[in-house]
């Protein structure tokens, strides 16, 4: 997951340019189409944005969908025929944008972001939508469309999407695009989870140290694309917005609900990756503190042994002083000084065995 990923025009651009920056890709664009009644059901693809018109002029909900990397001349193409704000096309064309919602004359704006994981790593699309009075036009530039079973849902009649307006149907896109969150959180639960067992069962190694860096960096991450949602969701229950409708409303607190359960559950993850990073380090704390009292324990035993060995070391002897050693005549000298020296080491492991040093 980068730092930044918003795709831009120069400093200097006029606002509303459509010019495709550097990067934007050159895949062509799937243009799928659904028109739907409670009774009546129609699908196609379209080869260019001029033969949805046909279908606007009905009193059925048509959806518009573009999947891919979209071109600029794609975009015009779209906001000639619904006649859609420039600054919003712009926001289309250059990903990366916050979340937001923008009200205009007749339609509603909205960007979400979306997680996903691909090829093992985390990254956010964007998802754009228009909502117009029976119409709704969204934006997917991801290598995989999310929406399939959504549109499946249409063609067979599952559940309540036929029987309502355009703005149920944006309910349900928001509601797929915001839940795709719990599958991305779920994997950070496992990571979480490993690591955990992993510093608390074996030696911590510098590999479970970059893995909880790497976590608390893609959270941080998330948390700041995923967090402006609750704001987009907010305004759109408590502002009075003539595209949706009273009963609609209920089921975007269904959705906002389901912001803040993905925004704690960062929360609490991120607070994890923190206690692990104390917990790596408390365990190398542990660990050092183990290897330090086994050397010091080492050298404690030793010192008197190394005393003992010096002392008969220094040979000296000579028949007619005093002060010679004995010992150095005796007949079983040596083997008796190794009795002491073994006697002192058991005595010694007893005595740190009883204290608890061991």
């Amino acid at each position: 997951m980068d730092f930044f990923d918003k795709i831009y025009h120069p400093p200097g651009t006029s606002p509303g340019t459509l010019v495709a920056s550097e990067g934007a890709g050159v895949e062509k664009v799937t243009i799928q189409l659904m028109d739907y009644t409670d009774t009546d059901f129609t699908e196609n693809k379209l080869a260019t944005p001029d033969e949805c018109q046909p279908y606007l002029d009905n009193d059925s909900v048509t959806w518009i969908h573009l999947q891919g990397q979209i071109q600029a001349a794609t975009i015009k193409d779209i906001g000639h025929i619904f006649e859609l704000h420039p600054l919003a096309l712009e926001d289309v064309l250059n990903k990366g944008q916050r979340p937001k919602m923008e009200a205009y004359d007749d339609m509603l704006f909205v960007i979400m972001s979306m997680p996903t994981v691909l090829n093992g790593a985390i990254i956010i699309e964007q998802v754009s939508i228009f909502l117009g009075e029976n119409y709704i036009i969204s934006f997917h530039a991801g290598s995989f469309d999310p929406f399939e079973p959504l549109r499946n849902r249409l063609r067979k009649k599952s559940g309540r999407i036929r029987n309502q307006k355009a703005d149920y149907l944006v309910y349900c896109i928001l509601d797929l695009v915001i839940d795709q969150g719990y599958p991305v959180l779920e994997r950070f639960g496992e990571d979480v989870e490993m690591i955990e067992e992993t510093l608390l069962s074996s030696a911590p190694k510098k590999s479970a140290l970059a893995e909880i860096h790497r976590i608390r960096r893609e959270l941080l991450l998330l948390r700041r694309n995923l967090w402006p949602q609750r704001e987009v969701l907010n305004i759109l229950l408590r502002g009075e917005h003539a595209q949706f409708e009273q009963s609609t409303q209920i089921y975007l607190r269904d959705c906002y609900d389901h912001t803040i359960q993905i925004l704690e559950l960062i929360e609490n993850y991120r607070e994890m990756a923190a206690s692990m990073i104390d917990i790596y380090l408390s365990s190398v704390s542990q660990r050092l503190n183990e290897i330090m009292r086994v050397l010091t324990m080492i050298a404690t035993i030793f010192i008197p042994l190394t005393f003992i060995v010096g002392l008969y070391g220094m040979n000296f002897s000579h028949p007619d002083s005093p002060w010679a050693m004995p010992e150095l005549h005796l007949y079983y000298g040596y083997p008796m000084v190794w009795g002491v020296m073994i006697a002192i080491v058991i005595g010694m492991l007893i005595y740190f065995k009883r204290k608890d040093w061991l």
